[in-house]
This record gives C-alpha cells, sequence and structure tokens, in this order.
C-alpha cells in the first residue's frame, strides 16, 4: 500500500500531469496528513486505511483510457489541440438548400438512441484471446505436414493419393445406357412407401456416406422359440366341453400331480432314516468305553506287526543285489527277440486283413448307418429343443398350473362360469416359456434393522 501511494504522489507531483475534472487539482489527490494508527491488528487494517485517494486516482486513469485511449500526459499536442479556421465552405451550399430537405436529410442520418446505447464507446482494445490463436493436434498436424512435403520432395505419392490413382474410373457411358425415360410406361415401378429402400449411385460412394443400410444378420432373424405368442387351450378346457375331451385333459392334469407326488416322495426317502440305527442305551454306552478296553492287546499286535515289517525290509534288502553282466546280456536278447515277435505278428494280421475286405466294408456300412441314424436323432432333439424353455438364468421354467374345473364344475352356460387364472400371470409365464426373459421369482422382504417392541407408558401396551 505504500509502494502505490508513493508512486501515486510521484505521478501527481510531475507538473505534466493532466486530470479530466476541472475542479479537482492534482495536489487534491494527495493526502496532506496521515493519521498515526497502531496497524499491527488485522481488523485496523481496513479500518484506518484511507485507500480513497489512490481509488480516485485508479479510476481517473481509467477514466482516461476508455475516452481517449491512453493518459493525455503521453499523448502528443497535434492529438490534443487543432486550429480553428472558421467554418468550412461546404456550410454555405448547404444553406442554399431548402429548409425542408436539409430536415429531412439530417432525420433521416441521425441515428437511434438504442443504437447509440449498444455502441461501443471504449477505446480500451479487448484483451487477447488466445485460445483463438490456438489449434488442437496441432504439433501432430505440423509433424504430418513436414513428413508430407519430405515424401513430395523425395518423389514419394502418400497412401490416399495412390488409392484414388489406383481407383477404377466409372463407366459414364454404361450409367446412361442404363437410366430410363421418366415417361416410359413400362418402367419399373417403385413405391416410395415400401420397406425397401432404393440404392442408386456407385455401392463405394453409398458405403462411405452411410447411405447404404450394413446388411442385417440372419441370426437376428430368427425367432428365440417356435411357440406361438398365445397358445390355443386344449378342447376340455371348454365351458361346454365334449365328454371324452374333458376327460382327456383330467388325464392329463392327473399325471401331472403324479409327477409332483414322486418328486416330493423321492426327496421324502432321501431324506429319511433307518429306526434300526437309532441310538440305544447300549450303543451309547459302546461309543463311551471304546478306547478304554483291550488295550495291551492292541499293544502287543502293534509290537508283533513292526517285528514283521522289519524281517520283510531285510529280506527285501537281501534280494536286491548286483546283476552280472551275463544276466543282462540274457535280458537283452529276450528282449530283442519279443520285439521280433510282435513284429512279425503285426505282419501277419496285416496279410490277414487282405481276405477280411468284405466283412472291413459292411462293418464301415454299418458305421455310417449308426451315424446317420445319431444325426437324425440329434436334429430331431434340436428341433424338440425349440420349443422347450431354455436356461436364461439361475432359475429353473416352472411351468404354470393347469386350470381344469372337475365333472361337477362345469357350468351349462357362460353367466355361471367362474373365472380362473390371471391374464397378466399368463403373458407373463408365455413370455418366459418363449425365451424372451428370464424366469424371476418375488424379491423377498429383508430387514435390515432388527425389529425393535417398546412397551409404551401412555398405554401400557406392546405395540
Amino acid at each position: 500500500m505504500a509502494a502505490a501511494r508513493r508512486q501515486k504522489r510521484v505521478a501527481v507531483s510531475q507538473p505534466g500531469f493532466l486530470t479530466l475534472n476541472a475542479n479537482l487539482k492534482p495536489t487534491d489527490l494527495v493526502s496532506s496528513r496521515r493519521k498515526r494508527v497502531n496497524k499491527n491488528k488485522k481488523k485496523n487494517w481496513k479500518k484506518h486505511s484511507d485507500i480513497h485517494d489512490v481509488e480516485e486516482f485508479l479510476e481517473d486513469v481509467r477514466h482516461q483510457e476508455r475516452t481517449t485511449g491512453g493518459l493525455l500526459s503521453e499523448k502528443a499536442d497535434d492529438s490534443l489541440f487543432f486550429l480553428d479556421v472558421g467554418p468550412p465552405k461546404k456550410a454555405e451550399e448547404k444553406a442554399t438548400e431548402p429548409v425542408e430537405q436539409s430536415k429531412r436529410k439530417r432525420k433521416g442520418s441521425k441515428p437511434l438512441r438504442i443504437d447509440l446505447i449498444l455502441q461501443h464507446d471504449s477505446l480500451v482494445s479487448p484483451p487477447k484471446d488466445v485460445l483463438a490463436y490456438q489449434k488442437p493436434n496441432a504439433k501432430k498436424l505440423r509433424r504430418i505436414a513436414q513428413r508430407a512435403e519430405e515424401q513430395a520432395a523425395r518423389g514419394v505419392l502418400p497412401r490416399r493419393q495412390k488409392q484414388l490413382l489406383n481407383k477404377k474410373p466409372a463407366d459414364r457411358t454404361s450409367k446412361k445406357a442404363e437410366m430410363e425415360a421418366n415417361n416410359n410406361p413400362n418402367r419399373h415401378y417403385y413405391d416410395i412407401w415400401g420397406q425397401e429402400t432404393k440404392e442408386s449411385g456407385d455401392q463405394w460412394y453409398l458405403q462411405q456416406t452411410g447411405k447404404k443400410l450394413v446388411k442385417r444378420p440372419e441370426k437376428l432373424n430368427e425367432k428365440p422359440s417356435v411357440l406361438p405368442a398365445v397358445e390355443v387351450i386344449a378342447p376340455g378346457g371348454s365351458y361346454n366341453p365334449d365328454f371324452f375331451s374333458h376327460q382327456a385333459l383330467l388325464q392329463e392334469a392327473h399325471e401331472v400331480e403324479v409327477k409332483k407326488k414322486k418328486q416330493e416322495d423321492k426327496i421324502e426317502k432321501q431324506l429319511a432314516f433307518n429306526k434300526e440305527d437309532r441310538a440305544t442305551e447300549e450303543t451309547v454306552l459302546r461309543e463311551q468305553v471304546e478306547g478304554l478296553v483291550e488295550e495291551e492287546s492292541e499293544e502287543e499286535t502293534a509290537a508283533a506287526h513292526d517285528d514283521e515289517e522289519e524281517e520283510v525290509t531285510v529280506g527285501a534288502i537281501a534280494v536286491a543285489e548286483k546283476k552280472t553282466e551275463r544276466q543282462r546280456k540274457k535280458e537283452k536278447a529276450e528282449k530283442i527277440k519279443e520285439q521280433q515277435r510282435l513284429a512279425e505278428k503285426r505282419q501277419t494280421e496285416q496279410k490277414q486283413q487282405l481276405f477280411k475286405l468284405r466283412s472291413i466294408k459292411a462293418s464301415i456300412k454299418q458305421q455310417a448307418q449308426r451315424t446317420t441314424m445319431r444325426q437324425k436323432q440329434r436334429k430331431a432333439k434340436e428341433e424338440a429343443q425349440k420349443a422347450q424353455p431354455r436356461r436364461l438364468g439361475k432359475l429353473k421354467f416352472q411351468p404354470q398350473d393347469m386350470e381344469v374345473q372337475l365333472s361337477d364344475e362345469l357350468a351349462g352356460s357362460l353367466r355361471q362360469l367362474k373365472p380362473e387364472g390371471s391374464v397378466l400371470k399368463d403373458r407373463f409365464k408365455s413370455l418366459q416359456k418363449r425365451n424372451l426373459i428370464e424366469p424371476r421369482e418375488r424379491a423377498k422382504f429383508k430387514r435390515r434393522h432388527k425389529l425393535k417392541y417398546v412397551e409404551k407408558r401412555a398405554f401400557r401396551a406392546i405395540t
């Protein structure tokens, strides 16, 4: 602050310093007397620091820069003063014109008030925008340009230019010959509202400009299941069914229930235990006493077993003696004879196969028939699997329960018919069966914190 005040005093004390305010003298900007205040505390800095004179000085400098484009003390005399030599000569010529015409011209040439307000009245040049002169990837583009100049100096063409030169020119004559006249009644009919788009022009141009559609894979056109969206119920599910069709539907529902019963019985059988294996007082006592009786006999048997093992190991060590050279030669000769015998046996088997060509052909034919049969079975299995729900998630698809009415529950008319099932649940199961969504189950409510029971004093009741 002291340096700014000192600089201001030096600037004001110069004889060439001018102010735009005529009533204000340069010496008034400098305070003559300064109040002595203790400023070693922060709260006294702004309270007792007088910067009014500095702000007035800086505001006067900014005002000069806005109005004149710089300080008046730095301006030349020619820019500040001019020589008044009287009215210009054109003023006399204008005076001869009619008064009404001159008023119209002045009125038409005078700018509007709103235009004057929006005009830029400051002579201070705007700050330089550094971002306007920056280019993205300027260093990379400069390096590419330098490389292109070096290649041009060596006479090497860029890859893009080579591709354009090697590209086959379009045959203009053939295109003109293929085009048909618009007034030809036998020309091909094109439906503008159709689904297929009309591809006209060069294929490479259509592909590069994105006007040519990408070919859709055939796999996306296949449906995830061959089942229909809405399955027709069996004839026995009607409100007034035939006797035999109703019995057939009841038989089908009975088989489903029997299958569920078998699965439940199987689980119960696996979880069941044998009553003979139940613990009794005798088995409990035997288990508690086990390991406490007949310890001496066990120790004797263990010692005898150790003696036998020592004798066996000594005998094994005694048997493993070093073979003589004669024994090794004899073993080698026997090994060679065994190899020769196996080779001769192999040759005889190959010769015998020449007489088995008919049986070999028959076996090959049978193998081909088995392979064809397996392929047909595999294909039939795949076709059957298309109608079955696939495993899309961790849960397995559970079919919906059959909606069947017993014989005494059948209604004679639609008025007495009792509705069964839910349309929403049926559609949801259909989406799962057709492999459009994965099987799901209802989210289980899990309490985050343990439930607390508080006895209120007001009512003495557990809530």
